[in-house]
Formats: C-alpha cells, sequence, structure tokens
C-alpha cells in the first residue's frame, strides 16, 4: 500500500474512483475535467491523494487547506470526496488515505479538518467517526446555486 499525491498522469484513475462516488455526474468531454484537475494539482494547499495497492489506485480523497484570520491565523482544513473502490472496501483503505490527509493538515498547521457527508447510511457515519471525526461539535449547512 502506498499513497502518494496525485499527478496530471492520473486523472483516468482519479475520475474512475469519482465515477462511483457520483455516478450521475456527466461525463465531461470538452476538457473542463483536466482543466479542473490541473488547476487542482497547480494549487497550493489543495491536493488529491491516492491510495494504492498492487499498483492501482483503490482510493483518494481530495484535501484543501486554508488561510484563516481567526484563531491565530491557523488553517483550517476540508476533505471532499473520499471514495474507495467497490470491490476493495472494507480493508482499511479509505481510512488510510483519510489519516494520511488528516497528518498533512496537522504539520501544514491546520487546527482543525472538517468533512461534509451526503450519506444517510449508519455504517458511512460510523466510518467518519472511527476517522476521529464528530458530528456533535459544528452543524453543516449547504447552499446550492439555482
Amino acid at each position: 500500500m502506498r499513497i502518494r499525491e496525485a499527478t496530471s498522469a492520473d486523472l483516468p484513475d482519479v475520475l474512475k474512483l469519482y465515477r462511483q462516488l457520483s455516478p450521475e455526474d456527466p461525463i465531461l468531454t470538452d476538457g473542463e475535467d483536466r482543466s479542473a484537475f490541473q488547476l487542482i494539482l497547480d494549487t497550493p494547499g489543495l491536493s488529491i491523494f491516492l491510495l494504492e495497492t498492487d499498483g492501482k489506485a483503490v482510493s483518494t480523497c481530495y484535501l484543501n487547506i486554508i488561510p484563516n484570520l481567526t484563531r491565530s491565523a491557523h488553517s483550517y482544513a476540508i476533505i471532499e470526496n473520499v471514495v474507495t473502490d467497490e470491490a476493495h472496501r472494507g480493508n482499511g483503505f479509505g481510512k488510510a488515505v483519510l489519516q494520511h490527509a488528516m497528518a498533512v493538515a496537522w504539520d501544514s498547521g491546520c487546527y482543525k479538518v472538517m468533512l461534509l457527508t451526503g450519506s444517510k447510511t449508519e455504517a458511512t457515519h460510523a466510518f467518519y467517526r472511527s476517522c476521529g471525526f464528530s458530528a456533535d461539535e459544528k452543524t453543516g449547512y449547504v447552499a446550492r446555486s439555482a
């Protein structure tokens, strides 16, 4: 098992995992996905981590480290797009990639790491609790454009 930051060559693997996370998303054919991916890779504080086993990308998450003026100017982080390949779930890969992302956040001086999930499945919530997240400390809200 190896965890590393994604490179531009990893876009097909990342998109394959994301398809399992959001199968209803349209498949982009205009290059917008490649442009967005490259922008993420080129922007300091943004990282997509891949966990590989047997040379195959099987788990990923996206870490955003955000500068902040409160909390003695300590940054905070948001983790998004956590997904493990369906055939590899239950092996600890998701937890490993999340713990890696959190360690990067802590090493970067973040005072907190947040994530949101749209899942209503208790197993998903239990998984995030087992990774050190609490649903009791804050309340999350989401607004979407019309």
